[in-house]
């Protein structure tokens, strides 16, 4: 008896291979009118590894508009950025502040 597959995928249901993507956070540096210019470098630096170029770039916009993307990372890696250059400028006695918000 000749064996039949048709019969065998009726019943079948093709999925579709979807992947979701997680939900996307920007950490923002804040201006505020006492944290120097070289110590914002350092973070975005240290922390975000930026070069200095683009450490600069982004400062500038903190100083100049009030706010600069430092990155874009998922709500667990944002969450512990902000939590790590907010904890750095108290120990180094600055009040940068860092925040995030949905991309």
């Amino acid at each position: 008896m000749e064996h039949d597959d048709s019969s065998e995928r009726q019943g079948v249901v093709e999925i579709e291979n979807r992947v979701d993507h997680p939900k996307m956070y920007r950490v923002m540096l804040l201006n505020d009118d006492f944290t120097p210019m070289d110590f914002v470098v350092l973070v975005l630096r240290r922390f975000f590894g930026k070069n200095e170029d683009e450490a600069t770039a982004v400062m500038l916009d903190v100083h100049k508009k009030g706010a600069g993307t430092a990155g874009v990372f998922t709500l667990e890696m944002a969450e512990m950025k902000v939590m790590q250059v907010n904890q750095f400028g108290r120990m180094n006695q600055h009040p940068l502040k860092s925040v995030l918000e949905p991309e």
